[in-house]
């Protein structure tokens, strides 16, 4: 097989996992139910978020926090301050897409 098949999990508990980890990308998968959300922390990369459910309630550093849904698709540049959140009843389900890997990320100088 020349192709590489990965599995995420499919539920509507909480859960944040490691997809792929390689020399080109890290893929992350996470669901979100009402109330919870992830430590505020700064992007240690260039990050696009796919949302695929729910509704996500995301501030990036001192802006008023603005709400994205299904379909939308976030980029969110290397050292920007993070806070995620689902306030929303329906879980929120998303993929962290971080290119280059972070362990490979070289700022520009």
């Amino acid at each position: 097989m020349v192709e590489k098949k990965y599995e995420y999990s499919i539920t509507d508990d909480k859960i944040i996992e490691k997809i792929v980890d390689d020399e080109n990308i890290n893929l992350n998968h996470m669901v979100l139910v009402k109330g919870t959300g992830l430590p505020e922390h700064y992007s240690n990369s260039n990050v696009y978020m796919i949302i695929v459910r729910g509704e996500m309630t995301l501030q990036l550093n001192e802006q008023e926090p603005h709400l994205y849904t299904k379909g939308d698709i976030i980029n969110i540049p290397y050292k920007t301050k993070m806070n995620v959140k689902n306030q929303d009843e329906e879980i929120l389900e998303f993929f962290v897409v971080k290119s280059p890997n972070p362990k490979n990320y070289k700022e520009k100088e």
